[in-house]
């Protein structure tokens, strides 16, 4: 057989454990949602070999949506590591044999403190499975290398349950975009999640005029707040138009006498504007598409917001 012809087979092996998984998510995988859900404490997920980078991977990722947990190796636990653990937390072990030595060593521990056990095992008559609080069935007809040894299909299929719990577990908690950019702020995913409302300036920050505003005021306003646009409103924060430092030395060169003419006659009126809510990127493209520098921002009662400058996503290192 070919390497072509292998690959393929080995994926259609993983996937199709994976599918027939499917009916084993019943109420005791319910059940462990709502224990890590309720958990006061910590998840603490351990595992040996391959089943630990497993666990390794399932740990990662709820920290990452906001249940905090960490891995513990079942070898380092029974020389002292397993004081990590705690009454309120919540343990979930991995075991595809669900015999493996250093995790059953844990047990009595577990069991003495109280401690609620998720297992994710690939034997249901074994120890680990009949101990735990909680089983959810891991076991697969066959692996996907030719001597059937190799964890390949079992660690795929109790990785993808470890995330079917963290989703789960996710959509429970109600975690957001704003959450999870709150946990993510360095990175691509953090910036991507930025919205308009996280970056723009706002209150005394803003350069405004009222459409009364003599041009005198407003240039001052344009020159003290340095973002090279002044926004005009009416009453109740409504945006009425735009006057930037280009329209000034336009209206310079028409002979305009500012000390006499109002904003009203001198402003842009209908100016762009984005909604507080949009991501930070979509801000940007319209920024590059309409060649301006800055956005006014409104909020959804369509009353101004804020102000967004392109040197506030220049910092982000988005551009």
């Amino acid at each position: 057989m070919g390497s072509i012809e292998t690959g393929k087979k080995v994926l259609q092996t993983e996937a199709n454990a994976i599918l027939k998984a499917l009916d084993k998510i019943n109420h005791q995988f319910e059940t462990a949602v709502d224990l890590i859900f309720q958990c006061r404490g910590q998840v603490v997920v351990t595992g040996m070999g391959k089943s630990g980078l497993i666990g390794r991977k399932i740990a990662a990722t709820m920290t990452s949506i906001g249940s905090p947990a960490v891995f513990l190796h079942p070898a380092e636990a029974i020389h002292g590591d397993i004081g990590i653990i705690h009454p309120e937390d919540v343990v979930i072990a991995l075991s595809t044999s669900g015999e493996t030595e250093e995790v059953i060593r844990m047990l009595n521990y577990i069991k003495r403190l109280g401690i609620k056990l998720i297992s994710l095992v690939g034997n249901p008559k074994s120890t680990l499975a009949r101990q735990s609080d909680v089983f959810i069935d891991c076991s697969v007809e066959k692996e996907a290398c030719p001597i059937g040894l190799v964890p390949s299909a079992s660690s795929t299929l109790t990785l993808a349950v470890g995330d079917a719990l963290s989703i789960a577990l996710m959509e429970k908690r109600g975690f957001s975009e704003d959450d999870f950019r709150f946990i993510h702020p360095g990175g691509q995913i953090g910036k991507k999640l930025l919205k308009v409302k996280h970056l723009m300036h706002k209150g005394k920050a803003l350069p405004v005029a009222d459409v009364a505003a003599l041009m005198a005021s407003v240039i001052r306003t344009i020159n003290e707040k340095k973002f090279g646009v002044a926004i005009v409103v009416r009453e109740r924060d409504q945006v009425a138009g735009i006057i930037t430092d280009g329209d000034l030395r336009r209206l310079f060169l028409k002979g305009t006498n500012f000390a006499k003419t109002r904003a009203a006659i001198c402003m842009t009126p209908n100016p762009l504007c984005i909604s507080e809510d949009k991501l930070a990127v979509e801000a940007l493209k319209i920024m590059e598409d309409r060649a301006v520098t800055a956005l006014i921002v409104k909020n959804n009662r369509d009353r101004l917001s804020g102000l967004l400058h392109l040197h506030d996503l220049w910092r982000t290192e988005m551009i």
